[in-house]
């Protein structure tokens, strides 16, 4: 007798067989059901219009402002610029990158404020950007990169000289080929262009 109220107790506390995994089945079906609905009610109407983008992000884009242009946006008024930047070894470097957006100089073909022009040790730091050996910014063979201070010492000039001290910015091999055209010295390792 007492076995078999061991076996209804046991029964008692047993679920049916599998009963677990229906619920868990039932369960991560209405989910995916959630899931499908909730994503029909909050994805834009035009989305996988074009693949999987959005179709009216093409129209929100052509509504942003631009910022950015080419450097011949610059030397519409600067002239004399863009005669020694396209001879020198910037030519390809964009005005923007060290002067900033177009947008914050020119909107609506109007002048609307200065560009901020890079003095003393911020110079140094723009140049550094791109031709700092340390960092590795670039490789070797497409830029010249330097190690500061040892260029400047190697170079015999106090090191707390800035790079426009030698080099224009505009064209940074200009006013050291006339130097040394001008003590008519060689120039070694310089590329012919």
């Amino acid at each position: 007798m007492k076995k078999q109220e061991e076996v209804q107790v046991e029964k008692k506390y047993k679920s049916a067989a599998y009963t677990h995994v229906v619920k868990i089945a039932l369960i991560l079906i209405i989910s995916g059901v959630l899931a499908v609905m909730a994503r029909d009610f909050f994805l834009p109407e035009t989305m996988g219009e074009f693949g999987h983008y959005r179709g009216d992000d093409i129209i929100d884009q052509k509504n942003v402002e631009l910022r950015s242009h080419t450097n011949e946006s610059c030397y519409e008024c600067h002239r004399p610029i863009r005669l020694i930047h396209k001879a020198g070894v910037h030519e390809t470097v964009s005005c923007e990158f060290c002067h900033g957006p177009y947008a914050d100089h020119i909107t609506d073909g109007k002048y609307v404020a200065k560009l901020p022009v890079k003095r003393d040790m911020e110079i140094k730091a723009l140049c550094l950007r791109c031709h700092n050996k340390i960092i590795r910014a670039r490789p070797e063979e497409s830029i010249k990169v330097v190690a500061m201070p040892q260029h400047l010492e190697q170079k015999k000039v106090n090191v707390d000289h800035n790079c426009n001290q030698c080099h224009m910015v505009h064209d940074p091999m200009l006013w050291v080929k006339a130097s040394y055209e001008m003590m008519g010295v060689e120039m070694k390792g310089e590329k012919k262009r």
